[in-house]
């Protein structure tokens, strides 16, 4: 992994991502650059002077270009330590924030989008604040949502939201996945929760041989499972985010899975805890 695009509008909660995903990227040993879009409505035609005036548009692009040199100097400045210190540059564009976000990623090869995210209680909103819906629809490469919450430490521990009644589905994602925890030396938790219609013990039997060939094939030792027995999917990940002992969870977001019906608006109901750890999201056939 040799560089993050961090996505940012310079708020507070952008702010504070880009904190997280500068230490992020002195542990990874990757550069860094900033992105701001200045956003326009979806569907707007940018050439559409009347809709969208090029002065206007200038004077934006001006005024984002002088944030993005002073959060670079913030990054850079706050950096006191002897280690690795991230290449930090930065870019910015006029259109949707997935759009430039994505031809951003193209242009200079990114291999990880961080953003932030405003949340207060659960899930649910956390997804849905900010512009974390639109990049975890749109954005081509893994997605990485910061929380306010998230604290400044090491990665050591990464849950992987996993259905080990078709863990196939997932393989591809779970060897991205392992790439990147071995540049950060973590572990990986691959968790199910189990609602207690199958028998338990067959199952287990099946995914400790799944987790071994998993294991030998990855040449990663650091690979766990563990079932979380909850009748909602939402109350074992909330579970896991807040006693599970986790720096990070991750899941695949894909067209009909709980990520995507949570999206959709069918989990009406809000998570009951917070969630206070980023969020990788790896989209469909990343």
């Amino acid at each position: 992994m040799k560089k993050l695009l961090i996505a940012t509008d310079f708020s507070a909660s952008a702010k504070h991502a880009a904190e997280y995903g500068y230490i992020l990227a002195k542990q990874l040993k990757a550069g860094i650059f900033l992105c701001n879009t200045i956003t326009i409505p979806a569907g707007t035609p940018i050439s559409s002077m009347s809709v969208w005036p090029q002065d206007e548009s200038d004077i934006l692009l001006d005024d984002s270009i002088v944030e993005l040199k002073r959060l670079k100097a913030h990054l850079e400045q706050t950096d006191h330590t002897d280690t690795f210190r991230p290449p930090v540059d930065y870019l910015n564009d006029v259109g949707t924030v997935g759009g430039v976000v994505n031809d951003s990623i193209l242009k200079q090869k990114g291999d990880l989008v961080i953003a932030g995210s405003h949340q207060s209680d659960g899930l649910s909103t956390f997804l849905l604040g900010n512009h974390a819906h639109e990049l975890i629809e749109f954005c081509i490469k893994p997605l990485l949502i910061v929380p306010n919450t998230a604290k400044f430490t090491p990665v050591k521990k990464i849950a992987f939201a996993i259905d080990f009644e078709h863990p196939e589905n997932d393989l591809e994602e779970i060897y991205e996945l392992v790439a990147f925890a071995k540049l950060l030396n973590a572990e990986i938790l691959l968790t199910h929760i189990y609602n207690g219609t199958s028998h338990l013990l067959k199952f287990e039997k099946s995914i400790e041989k799944f987790l071994i060939e998993i294991s030998n094939k990855a040449n990663y030792p650091q690979i766990y499972y563990r079932i979380i027995k909850q009748d909602k999917i939402e109350s074992g990940l909330n579970w896991l985010c807040e006693h599970g002992q986790i720096d990070m969870l991750a899941m695949v977001h894909r067209k009909h899975n709980f990520l995507d019906s949570i999206l959709r608006g069918s989990h009406t109901k809000k998570m009951a805890g917070h969630i206070n750890i980023p969020l990788l999201v790896f989209p469909e056939n990343s």
